[in-house]
């Protein structure tokens, strides 16, 4: 098996959702969302801190075209793609979530500083992980390479009497309405001999970057409000609104000869110019060019993270694709160790768990998987900033704020912390995590669960219930059964969000979805959810309805404004497909009814159809890695469910692959399997392969899943392939609360 890290394509979902019609079942999803990925091409470090590419103001990276768009085909903001230079910070994949950074932007110029904001058509894109380059149609063109704390710019020039190469320190944000990020308070320094320093505080939060460029013989000027500030050396703001922000930064300029390079370094830091000049030296050293040093450095990085999922076979567009899930598996969340700037102690710090209710089912256990220090980090800084915020973030950015996306979930990161337990990470000091865990399911809608045994938005209600029993494996484990049993207990009001007449969620508000699209989640006693639809029989017949099976294509939303098209979508109460993540796990809820070949009909659909190896290759906004996960573990034949150290089993879509984790490999090897093109390779559909017995370690798998320990603990999973449906897995089901002896 050989590492795919080759077969990224960095523009897969940059554009708008582009695919080959489809076909049979994927015709009947509905999308309701914005269909385009929201990706962006530019440079990203592995879980790093920064990342660096064009910038032209587009939604919501900053990268691209569009203006804002939340359903249906995204409108163009520009025809084409341009820059007015290139930022740091970029959000990837997200959607609506109000403000964006795209700080620091540095333009290269041969126009005079006026000139300054002007947007550039780019030119020969070229992406691959870890870099970016393009070609402005000033003839000037443009690499950007990055490290974890780190970026380097480097800039080939035309000839030119007068060269200069801008960073704008005031800039923040997006071009669009609302979507401007302005600094509270801001200082910079000119340090001489192509160094400079400086601080903005944006949303609260403290932001420092160190300069050092190679300009030997170019002069080192500060502006302000795009005039020259001749022989000054420091600008300080200590009050900036609105009204009163002028544009500020640093100048480097100099005349070029034709192929001149000028390379820019930065170190960033969210505690300090001190810090953000360690980093850079820690990274790259000072005083010398490092480009070519630093990209090297970064692939090398990618290549590691690349070696630990491999596959065999797989056409050409599926490994595409494939590998470029991974990879944007892999760019959020932003891991800063020793740099939170609201607690003064080391240790990890991380932001940008943008989307929390989207990434807690499938990119978290990706990234535990495959880095469970990281994932050990990842809980450690959740546990910290529940410390010192009161609460566990739904969604946490570089921003002052821990609950500022409550409304969307509640107790969501009381699965990672469940799954973390059971996995034996190293590094938690669990009781102090569930003393945490308790206290935060009081909290805003737990008020209310609490007092009346159900939370409206009716969703809350399975939050908080699967977080009573997120909470109750940590204290039983830890010995307190008092307390396990007591939050299990609560955990049982699941029930009352549902309606037992219809066996369907209550009616209720619902976050981008309806009840239909939550019904089918997977619950801590999927028994018993069954049982109150009226058993395995009406269990089915309702996931048959809801995937569309016997039913006719569907109109896919156009570009907004919508007449009819929007109400007579959501009326058909479908599955979303991968447009939209609320109810991405549903696919699997089939194994708990004992029809997992239903399950292997709508991954392979959504596979074949839903994806492709193209800037228009993505359903809908790829919320942070949320979808791109999804596709990994699809794509590998497993689906974690969160919080439950479970791993559901269905058809892979590569003969064999492997997992390194923590050291101990997971082999996953099929009998039988045959190649299948996905739509964009071919019009001709492909049947789904379904699986006819399965192994592990040698032994027989007759349920349809193993435990988080055992795939982290290495092994040998075969998986006979045929292709029609067997009995594999119908009557061993996965487990669920009710299924235990002692309650």
């Amino acid at each position: 098996m050989q590492n795919i890290l080759d077969s990224v394509d960095p523009f897969i979902g940059t554009m708008a959702t582009d695919l080959p019609p489809a076909q049979g079942l994927a015709a009947t999803w509905w999308w309701p969302k914005a269909q385009v990925g929201n990706t962006h091409p530019g440079a990203s470090y592995p879980l790093g801190m920064v990342s660096a590419c064009a910038y032209s103001g587009a939604y919501p990276t900053g990268y691209g075209v569009y203006r804002i768009s939340t359903e249906g085909q995204p409108t163009q903001l520009y025809e084409r793609n341009q820059a007015s230079g290139f930022t740091h910070f970029q959000q990837s994949g997200t959607g609506a979530i109000r403000k964006y950074y795209n700080y620091f932007r540095v333009t290269p110029m041969i126009e005079p500083l006026d000139a300054l904001g002007t947007l550039w058509q780019l030119h020969d894109e070229v992406a691959e992980p870890g870099y970016y380059a393009a070609t402005l149609d000033t003839g000037v063109r443009c690499e950007v390479t990055v490290g974890a704390k780190t970026a380097v710019h480097r800039y080939t020039f035309p000839e030119s009497r007068s060269a200069r190469v801008v960073v704008d320190f005031s800039y923040g944000g997006l071009a669009i309405e609302h979507g401007r990020t302005v600094p509270l308070r801001a200082h910079m320094q000119s340090l001489g001999r192509g160094q400079a320093e400086g601080t903005l505080v944006m949303e609260g939060v403290p932001l420092s970057v160190f300069i050092e460029a190679d300009t030997p013989d170019w002069r080192q000027l500060l502006w302000y409000d795009r005039r020259l500030v001749d022989g000054g050396t420091r600008l300080d703001f200590d009050y900036i609104r609105r009204t009163t922000l002028r544009p500020f930064g640093l100048i480097l300029m100099g005349p070029a000869v034709a192929g001149q390079t000028v390379e820019l370094k930065m170190g960033f830091s969210l505690r300090g110019t001190e810090q953000a000049r360690a980093n850079l030296a820690e990274e790259l050293g000072l005083g010398r060019t490092r480009f070519d040093k630093c990209r090297s450095r970064t692939r090398k990085k990618w290549s590691s993270s690349f070696d630990q999922v491999k596959v065999d076979g797989g056409t050409p567009a599926r490994r595409t694709v494939f590998a470029t899930s991974l990879y944007h598996s892999l760019i959020k969340p932003c891991f800063a160790d020793d740099e939170s700037p609201f607690w003064p102690t080391s240790g990890p710090f991380v932001f940008d768990i943008c989307t929390m209710w989207d990434i807690y089912k499938t990119q978290i256990p990706l990234i535990t998987a495959l880095e469970p220090r990281k994932g050990s980090a990842l809980l450690e800084s959740l546990i910290r900033v529940c410390e010192e915020e009161g609460n566990f973030p739904i969604g946490y950015r570089m921003a002052k704020g821990a609950d500022r996306f409550f409304r969307q979930g509640s107790a969501l990161a009381h699965t990672a912390l469940a799954d973390g337990y059971l996995l034996g990470l190293d590094g938690i000091d669990w009781d102090w995590a569930l003393v945490h865990m308790q206290d935060d399911l009081r909290r805003v809608y737990g008020e209310d669960f609490l007092e009346k045994d159900i939370a409206h938005p009716i969703t809350h209600t399975l939050d908080l219930a699967y977080g009573y029993h997120c909470t109750a494996v940590i204290a039983r484990g830890l010995g307190d059964r008092r307390l396990g049993d007591e939050l299990e207990q609560r955990a049982r009001y699941w029930v009352n969000a549902f309606d037992r007449e219809t066996g369907l969620l209550k009616k209720s508000t619902y976050y981008e979805g309806g009840r239909w699209n939550y019904s089918f989640r997977l619950l801590h006693d999927m028994a018993a959810r069954i049982a109150l639809a009226g058993g395995d029989d009406r269990f089915v017949h309702m996931l048959d309805g809801f995937f569309g099976y016997g039913q006719p294509p569907v109109r896919q939303l156009g570009t907004p404004p919508f007449a009819d098209e929007y109400s007579a979508g959501a009326a058909l109460h479908r599955f979303e497909g991968l447009n939209n993540e609320p109810d991405m796990e549903a696919p699997w809820a089939y194994h708990y009814a004992g029809r997992p070949d239903r399950t292997a009909e709508i991954v392979h659909a959504a596979l074949t159809y839903q994806f492709a190896p193209t800037p228009g290759g993505l359903p809908g906004n790829d919320d942070s890695g949320a979808l791109s996960s999804w596709y990994v573990w699809a794509s590998l034949g497993l689906f974690p469910v969160a919080g439950q150290n479970l791993f559901l089993v269905n058809t892979p879509a590569f003969a064999t692959a492997s997992l390194e984790i923590g050291g101990n490999e997971f082999l996953i090897e099929t009998i039988g399997h045959r190649e299948t093109p996905i739509s964009s390779e071919t019009g001709t559909p492909s049947a789904p392969q379904f699986v006819q017995s399965a192994t592990f370690n040698g032994k027989p798998l007759d349920g349809g899943f193993i435990t988080g320990n055992e795939l982290h603990g290495g092994g040998r999973l075969q998986i006979e392939l045929g292709p029609e449906p067997s009995a594999w897995a119908t009557k061993v089901r996965p487990p669920s609360v009710s299924d235990r002896t002692d309650g």
